[in-house]
């Protein structure tokens, strides 16, 4: 167990100095935005000693590198700036809308894993039969069919025509579980379909391979029944490389929500990205990537984690 955790350990360290080039990339990006804090958070009507004077309060007439230590010593601290017009706190704000936007990216992987498992399995377990040849032309539809297309063709069916589903808004779960599951249920399988129908290529081919391996006609030479061969040993195996395509999934669907969120109007991580974007707001859309993104980073460390405990190789390597 001692070398895995060295192993864990390492690629936490490592997390450090990818987390900061993220903030120095960002930090840059928007210090070469052409929007002028100054102006976008007074107005186009503020005089130069206004601006002048609002950029001395918040730093900005100093050194870029003096900025950046500036910013990371208040990153640090939490402290992700105010928005502009009507001050307030974008740490706050991102608090209340991350929860929302990390429950719609659980519920999308939950539906995509549903997906790619119960597909994925059936086309390997029905290898070259007319259950394989569907769910390849499933898959194949899923993956051509985009987030924001489906997202519209279902509110169009599900929500005006049929009026099963309600097509905008958010239901916290402390007030209604059933309200919630109502409001999730079209954002969360838009951004699922996707996903699962690339991880189900990748669960049927793991699958398939794992089929063909000695041992599994030992197992089966041996009178162990099906379910014991494929529900102990193949499907443990063969899901060690679906888990290591997972954590990239995982990232393209924190990145979808920002769209899907926006189709729906659900006041998450999307609605203040199209905030920010709309009030030229740098505070905000800095803090917002800077989440996003450290969330990426942080969830494939996770799915890095999980495969070294999952692949016993790796284990014995080290």
């Amino acid at each position: 167990m001692l070398p895995i955790l060295k192993m864990v350990l390492r690629r936490i360290i490592m997390l450090v100095p990818l987390m900061l080039g993220i903030t120095l990339f960002v930090f840059v990006v928007m210090r070469l935005s052409p929007i002028n804090s100054a102006v976008a958070a007074l107005g186009d009507q503020a005089t130069a000693e206004q601006i002048a004077a609002y950029e001395q309060a918040h730093g900005l007439d100093q050194p870029a590198p003096i900025q950046f230590v500036n910013f990371l010593g208040d990153l640090l601290h939490g402290d992700l700036g105010e928005t502009v017009g009507v001050p307030q706190s974008v740490g706050g704000l991102i608090s209340q809308a991350l929860p929302l936007t990390l429950q719609l990216t659980f519920l999308g992987v939950l539906l995509a894993l549903v997906i790619a498992l119960s597909l994925g399995i059936t086309a390997a377990l029905f290898r070259d039969r007319w259950p394989d040849q569907l769910v390849r032309i499933l898959s194949m539809a899923g993956i051509s069919i985009p987030s924001f297309w489906l997202a519209l063709l279902m509110i169009q069916q599900l929500s005006i025509n049929l009026n099963w589903l309600p097509n905008a808004g958010y239901v916290n779960p402390a007030d209604s579980v059933s309200g919630w599951l109502e409001t999730m249920a079209m954002p969360a399988i838009a951004l699922a379909v996707p996903v699962g129908a690339s991880l189900t290529r990748i669960v049927r081919t793991s699958m398939v391979e794992e089929l063909d391996r000695d041992y599994v006609r030992t197992a089966y030479g041996g009178g162990l029944p099906p379910t014991v061969v494929v529900g102990r040993n193949v499907l443990r195996n063969a899901l060690i490389n679906p888990l290591t395509v997972l954590g990239l999934r995982i990232g393209y669907l924190l990145g979808g929500t920002i769209i899907i969120e926006a189709i729906f109007t659900m006041p998450g991580m999307g609605t203040l990205v199209m905030q920010a974007v709309k009030n030229n707001d740098v505070n905000l859309a800095q803090g917002t990537i800077l989440v996003i993104a450290f969330a990426f980073v942080i969830v494939n460390l996770v799915v890095d984690i999980l495969y070294l405990f999952a692949n016993p190789r790796l284990r014995g390597a080290h």
